[in-house]
């Protein structure tokens, strides 16, 4: 896409949690200092927030990120890069920049934002697809049965869409699947860097990604340490897909075992540290069945580390809540409390020793076989 001026790189210095967290956290450039809404005010705008999700939706969709450089442009300037009509094309972004996505100028142009910057496709820490994501066609359907769900304590997708949600995406909504994809891989890859750079791996020869995916965080613990041998086990499609730095020929290759199968079976290996990160929101059985695997798994002493979002004791619980949420009505699944996954792991025989955060809203929690 042709761009109005050319962006330069996001410093690779910083984290894209950390650039996440300052974004989310930090008033809206364009706002700074305004007064804070009164109750009144604050509950119409809540009551209307798909219309802050749908713009940045249509924006994503647009391109106007990757449209806008870094001089400042009008509305009909962008609206001939993204092909849109320039009058609505000015009303999404004075929407946008309510919310600190974009800010306008005083002569009516239009610059980016930390937040702005997050939408362009070439941003190392790009939330294109994770922002697309969030907000894709299925996702208006199911959010007003939202109610249903609590009453339930089920999933309303097999009801509404008359099959289960992972048969959807692959059966019917190919484009989603594709969006699904490509953005578990963003939040893989931008993660794997934070849980490499936490972890110690002192005195650790083998290390086990248990529901890995395609590797990412496998990947790059074994580029910093390379005397570690590494396995990844998760899915036989998933699996199949595995980084290519982790397959025949690719650099890690010789380093790795790839395990096709189904952690909540069995783990069919040894290794010194196991990891598992964000696969425990399933129902509560096979969060037991995964945990007590691990454990008849490993030779006593072995570390586990659990990584998951919180929905409690986080600086990003607007984030993570909603994420909750939205589990609950595709799949009937949950996030954790910090209490809810202890008294897992507890029942599982594991011996919790620290517990760190990894970025804005992973923390993980140190473990021990006994």
């Amino acid at each position: 896409m042709t761009t109005v001026s050319p962006t330069p790189e996001t410093s690779p210095e910083t984290s894209p949690e950390k650039a996440t967290l300052t974004s989310t956290l930090a008033a809206p450039q364009a706002h700074v200092g305004a007064p804070t809404p009164p109750p009144s005010m604050r509950l119409r705008e809540l009551a209307f927030g798909a219309a802050c999700a749908a713009a940045v939706r249509a924006a994503a969709r647009l391109g106007v990120a990757d449209a806008l450089g870094e001089t400042p442009a009008s509305a009909a300037e962008l609206a001939l890069v993204v092909d849109a009509e320039p009058v609505p094309l000015r009303r999404l972004l004075r929407a946008l920049t309510c919310y600190g996505v974009f800010a306008e100028t005083e002569d009516g142009t239009f610059v980016h934002t930390d937040t702005s910057r997050l939408l362009r496709e070439d941003d190392p820490h790009s939330l294109r697809y994770i922002s697309l994501w969030c907000t894709e066609p299925w996702t208006w359907d199911v959010w007003p049965r939202l109610e249903d769900a609590v009453r339930t304590g089920s999933s309303v997708f097999p009801e509404t869409f008359g099959k289960g949600f992972f048969d959807y995406l692959h059966q019917d909504a190919g484009e989603s699947a594709m969006v699904f994809n490509r953005a578990m891989t963003t939040s893989s890859v931008q993660s794997a860097r934070d849980v490499a750079e936490l972890l110690d791996l002192t005195g650790v020869s083998s290390v086990a990604d248990i529901g890995g995916g395609q590797g990412h965080v496998l990947a790059s613990l074994l580029e910093k340490h390379p005397s570690v041998r590494g396995t990844l086990m998760d899915l036989p499609g998933v699996v199949a897909r595995a980084d290519a730095r982790l397959r025949d020929e690719g650099p890690l290759a010789d380093r790795v075992r790839i395990v096709a199968g189904d952690c909540r079976e069995d783990i069919p290996f040894e290794v010194d540290l196991y990891i598992i990160k964000n696969i425990l929101e399933w129902d509560d059985e096979s969060t037991r069945r995964t945990l007590a695997n691990v454990v008849a798994a490993a030779r006593p002493g072995a570390r586990v580390v659990i990584i998951e979002n919180l929905v409690d004791d986080t600086p990003s619980m607007r984030f993570t809540t909603a994420m909750d949420l939205l589990l609950l009505l595709n799949v009937g699944g949950a996030k954790h409390t910090r209490e809810s996954l202890l008294g897992h792991m507890s029942e599982a025989g594991l011996q919790v020793g620290e517990i760190h955060p990894v970025n804005a809203y992973l923390h993980a929690f140190e473990c021990t076989v006994p």
